[in-house]
């Protein structure tokens, strides 16, 4: 029986806690979160805030006492505050601040990530937050609650930013969405996808800053206003939204990290130290389409990675066969997907790429139901392999992408694409599918 220490319980804790704990009963577990509540389904947040949803119970799958009942010590409000690799011992304290010192086999280190926050002036007046825990979306949707907020700024046009403003629109606020960039969603997509993007978010009355960098913020004891290199806008309450990095500080100067301060983890999740493994946000994935270790924080790695530590550490091999970094979004019922690499990150990072793009109605023109669909293939020019997808429709195309992602797992090349057996069916498709005819059309 090896004594297993989990530190953080959010996904891909909880994944790694589940994997150990119904596989392999044998073993003693012990789950230290500072946090009061875990499995929080952070991705639901703008959707309980723009009333999408009844409420935030249904943001939770998990619970301490749910993993205490099948067998693990779980040790909540609990603060790590020492990790001594070398003897195979950790030091918490808890809300009291009683220590103790737990003695371990085996390290699952899941302690996720943290908000960037810059260092802004104006930045510690009140009613300026983030949104990443349970409580944060607890406070932000208690603040649209008062009367007083009629106009919410929100800092970052990513994935986060972009949901946030549709939430705050929804809740009947004027949305101010803040981006040093000239489009939105750029670090997933390509301008001429993104471009929708921004015109359906301004066509729903979202009020767009972009190109702007936030220089302060001005208040007295609350936020009044935010200051930009080119104006100045009157606000009641701020919305942070610039990204998040990895949590990885318990590990910092004993593990190897990669170059955004994440522990580099091999396809078992092994780190740099025998017997500790780390998960989720603090920690490296495998890219197919870099071809190397690399950074993507989205719960959908996050739970495989805590699948594939559970058993490694229990003594079962299991490698990860990496990950695409395949995501999603939808805004006022546009729908964008992505996987792989974009156009502009593929020459970012040296390759010779291209990009194919098509254009189409999803189902023929006789069809009363029907919208027009927007797909662009990235692939290496001489090599011919595919290295990302990028699709965008009011249609639910979702289901599209994961075909290019598992075509980038397998090294698959865009000509293998252009003759590639797709049925049609004119509720479904066209005889001449999009994915086909953009294949086609490559160079």
């Amino acid at each position: 029986m090896a004594k297993i220490l989990l530190i953080g319980s959010n996904h891909a804790g909880t994944a790694a806690a589940n994997t150990i704990l119904d596989n392999y009963p044998g073993n003693e577990l012990t789950i230290v979160d500072r946090n009061d509540n875990i499995s929080y389904l952070g991705c639901g947040t703008a959707l309980w805030i723009g009333r999408q949803i009844d409420g935030s119970d249904g943001l939770f799958y998990s619970s301490g006492g749910t993993l205490s009942k099948k067998g693990a010590r779980v040790m909540m409000e609990t603060e790590v505050k020492n990790i001594d690799f070398s003897a195979k011992k950790a030091t918490v304290a808890d809300k009291a601040g009683r220590t103790e010192v737990l003695p371990y086999d085996k390290l699952i280190i899941a302690t996720g990530s943290l908000p960037i926050l810059p260092p802004i002036p104006g930045a510690d007046l009140a009613n300026i937050q983030s949104v990443k825990l349970f409580q944060d979306g607890r406070s932000a949707n208690a603040l649209l609650d008062d009367p007083a907020v009629k106009t919410v700024a929100v800092i970052g046009a990513g994935y986060i930013g972009v949901e946030l403003a549709e939430a705050i629109k929804r809740r009947g606020r004027d949305a101010l969405l803040f981006e040093a960039e000239d489009t939105s969603l750029s670090s997933y997509y390509d301008d001429w996808l993104t471009h929708d993007m921004d015109k359906v978010l301004a066509d729903h009355g979202i009020k767009l800053h972009f190109g702007e960098r936030v220089k302060a913020f001005k208040g007295d004891k609350k936020v009044a206003a935010v200051v930009t290199d080119k104006g100045e806008y009157p606000a009641e309450m701020v919305i942070m939204a610039i990204g998040f990095r990895p949590n990885a500080e318990l590990g910092k100067g004993s593990l190897d990290l990669i170059a955004n301060g994440a522990y580099r983890v091999n396809l078992k999740q092994q780190t740099s130290v025998p017997d500790v493994y780390a998960v989720g946000d603090c920690a490296s994935v495998y890219s197919n389409a870099v071809q190397d270790s690399t950074y993507i924080a989205l719960a959908t790695n996050a739970v495989r990675s805590g699948i594939v530590a559970g058993h490694n550490v229990c003594g079962t091999p299991l490698e990860s066969i990496g990950v695409q970094g395949s995501n999603g979004i939808s805004i006022f019922g546009y729908n964008m997907v992505s996987t792989g690499l974009s156009l502009k990150m593929a020459l970012k990072l040296g390759y010779d790429a291209l990009a194919t793009d098509f254009e189409d109605l999803q189902r023929p023109a006789f069809m009363k139901s029907n919208e027009k669909v927007k797909i662009r293939i990235v692939y290496d020019k001489v090599s011919r392999r595919v290295l990302g997808a990028q699709m965008a429709s009011k249609e639910d195309i979702s289901m599209g992408i994961h075909m290019f992602s598992l075509a980038i797992e397998e090294k698959v090349t865009i000509d293998r694409l252009k003759l590639l057996d797709i049925f049609f069916l004119p509720h479904f498709n066209q005889p001449y599918n999009y994915i086909t005819m953009a294949a086609l059309s490559a160079k």
